[in-house]
């Protein structure tokens, strides 16, 4: 009789045949129509955005893990994964060493200092934007002309977008803002909603255009890389609570970089919740936080901190929010 079948072996006992790479590899295809689009809209300077971050993102892993010593994991993908969301973050307008920059604080700074994939407790590619904001505001508020799809929205649906300088886009949000500061209400017209549903729009390469979004992250889910938790609570509670502050919740909802903060940046395994209940609240905090930058802070746009404090709580929430041990007490 063979007994192989009733060795008992060590923990976990359910094993799956996902990977690091294949999970990344799935991140990446996501990307792809967003990225694409971005390109498309912005030209070669965006494509030269995106591979000079993911370029600088691998270098400087390989060379950090070289340097202590420890084994060169950039076949795992997640230094391409962090250097193309760094690069979505980005205006295309930016100079070429800015994703040089960033890149050694997402890869050297918020990541491997920390112990490396896993053991970051904030979004690499978040915190490098943070970082880059603070430090080089100028040049990541430099939106330019998104002249590859302002001129195929103008040919197909006879709208173009509503910005008067053709060097220096205001983005949606910026607008919105605006409006608000000089006690206006924002109506936006049916042009203005298409521009920001196709990426017609002023603002960071891969967080114009909610359409192509949309895609990867279903995508997402449908290979159950994310749960839906985080992202739709996330979504829903921005278009409850702008709604709650006389703002255009079908319209919040679009413009910005939430959809790509919903389902490709709060949604990192390492830094958010393990439990269901601990990703529901994680994506209604960040959606109050959203909000509460959005409709009151001075920066018009709130995905990035608001994902980074949430990261933060993010102990806590799996803290308070652990089942109970089988068998086990209180």
């Amino acid at each position: 009789m063979d007994n192989s079948k009733f060795i008992v072996s060590s923990t976990p006992h359910i094993r799956s045949k996902d990977s690091t790479s294949t999970i990344m590899r799935d991140v990446i295809i996501a990307l792809t129509p967003a990225a694409l689009m971005g390109i498309w809209a912005f030209g070669l300077k965006a494509l030269l955005i995106i591979a000079i971050s993911i370029a600088s993102c691998i270098c400087f892993e390989a060379l950090f893990q070289k340097i202590t010593k420890q084994k060169i994991t950039v076949c795992d993908l997640s230094a391409v994964v962090t250097g193309l969301l760094l690069a979505m973050n980005l205006p295309a307008s930016s100079p070429w060493w800015l994703p040089i920059v960033g890149g050694f604080f997402a890869i050297v700074v918020a990541k491997q200092l920390f112990g490396g994939i896993g053991q970051n407790f904030i979004n690499p590619a978040l915190a490098a934007r943070a970082f880059l904001l603070a430090s080089y505001p100028t040049d990541m508020t430099a939106f330019t002309q998104p002249e590859g799809m302002n001129s195929f929205m103008s040919s197909i649906f006879g709208v173009s977008t509503p910005i008067v300088d053709t060097t220096s886009y205001a983005t949606p949000l910026a607008v919105v803002k605006s409006a608000s500061a000089a006690g206006n209400s924002f109506s936006p017209q049916s042009g203005d909603f298409l521009n920001a549903i196709f990426g017609n729009v002023g603002g960071c390469i891969g967080e114009t255009c909610a359409i192509a979004l949309i895609i990867g992250g279903i995508y997402l889910l449908v290979r159950k890389v994310i749960s839906w938790r985080i992202p739709v609570t996330y979504i829903a509670t921005v278009f409850i609570l702008t709604w709650a502050f006389g703002r255009v919740p079908y319209y919040e909802i679009f413009i910005g970089g939430l959809m790509l903060g919903a389902f490709f940046m709060a949604t990192d395994y390492s830094s958010s919740p393990v439990t269901p209940v601990g990703q529901i609240i994680m994506g209604i905090g960040c959606g109050i936080l959203t909000s509460l930058i959005r409709v009151y802070g001075g920066y018009p746009e709130g995905v990035s901190y608001s994902i980074l404090i949430m990261n933060l709580a993010v102990p806590l929430i799996d803290r308070y929010t652990k089942p109970r041990i089988f068998g086990g007490g209180k």
